[in-house]
């Protein structure tokens, strides 16, 4: 069963949200606030595939409920929804874990594509712990990148990441010493093509520098290639 958790205190885009879930068949619990939000969470022990957060709650905004919801689970996957004008709010709710987001106004089909693409990622990481099929570990420079239990440790040390940035993770170790560009990793891992959406990429590459390199601010494992994009070496 598809389970999705919406948080949204605009009762008119709520249930617009609501509709269009469960047309495409998908189970919904949706809430008016944040604090809401992580009471439901607690309620069902965390079993829900996507969580739909409207940045600006009552209660509790929509960045703390993606905060605390990626400290009790890597494998959600977490859309925020965000209006025009919140752009710094997009990347910081990025920063804070979650895997996409949408901007108001947006359309049934806007929407539904954003929501099908996080669960299928969020299907196929449960299908390769659960020992689906493209199991198995690569190496690299003192890293060892297990896509059966979805984990990446650096001589031994476990490193915790969201869903999100494992894959992208998979991505780089399945392509090691090409230059990706974000449109590349924006397909293989989003499952979209849209210049428009580089941030996504960027600020991804940021945590993860923070949480791989010695040094972040001059990588020696996660470069920039001006012109090009990124590559793992």
């Amino acid at each position: 069963m598809k389970r999705v958790l919406v948080a949204e205190d605009e009762s008119a885009i709520r249930e617009f949200i609501v509709i269009n879930l469960v047309r495409s068949g998908y189970t919904v619990v949706d809430v008016p606030d944040g604090a809401k939000a992580i009471e439901a969470f607690n309620d069902c022990n965390g079993d829900f595939d996507v969580a739909l957060l409207d940045i600006m709650m009552p209660e509790m905004d929509g960045l703390e409920v993606c905060k605390r919801l990626r400290a009790m689970s890597g494998s959600i996957g977490i859309i925020m929804l965000t209006a025009k004008a919140q752009e710094m709010d997009r990347v910081t709710g990025l920063m804070l874990g979650a895997d996409d987001y949408v901007v108001k106004p947006f359309s049934p089909s806007e929407l539904m594509a954003r929501v099908d693409a996080v669960y299928r990622r969020v299907a196929m990481l449960s299908e390769k712990n659960n020992g689906g099929s493209d199991s198995g570990v690569f190496f690299s420079d003192g890293f060892a990148l297990n896509t059966r239990n979805r984990t990446l440790t650096r001589n031994g040390k476990h490193i915790e990441l969201t869903q999100v940035e494992f894959q992208i993770m998979e991505f780089f170790f399945k392509n090691q010493g090409v230059a990706l560009s974000r449109t590349d990793i924006l397909k293989g891992v989003w499952g979209i093509e849209n210049p428009g959406e580089e941030k996504i990429v960027d600020v991804n590459i940021r945590r993860l520098r923070m949480k791989i390199e010695d040094e972040p601010s001059e990588p020696k494992h996660l470069l920039t290639v001006w012109g090009k994009g990124y590559e793992w070496v």
